[in-house]
């Protein structure tokens, strides 16, 4: 027997270490990515996504008042989710009461 025979590696041994090195490199190069570029326009995205989700409750909150919705449909089963952060929403808009005293806050 050779002396060397446990320390030699197969070819699907190798191959698992190359993937591995691989796996990781390729994880690092997306957190580089994220760092330099996703931060750079992460605040950007947030309001744009802040923005959406504004639009989104303004839909639901005029089918909750009656007012025709063009999308009444697929936002109807979408207000017990809403009604908790319309608060948030109307001081955002600008509005410290919303509606009549007592009903929203």
């Amino acid at each position: 027997m050779n002396a060397d025979a446990p320390r030699s590696r197969t070819r699907k041994q190798v191959t698992a270490r190359a993937r591995a090195l691989l796996t990781r490199a390729w994880r690092k190069a997306e957190e580089a990515f994220d760092a330099v570029f996703a931060a750079r326009w992460g605040s950007a995205l947030r309001r744009d996504a802040r923005d959406q989700s504004d639009t989104l409750r303004a839909l639901v909150l005029l089918e909750a008042l009656g007012v025709d919705n063009p999308v009444g449909y697929e936002t109807l089963e979408l207000i017990p989710y809403v009604v908790a952060d319309i608060h948030d929403w109307h001081r955002r808009m600008g509005h410290e009461e919303l509606g009549e005293p007592g009903v929203c806050c």
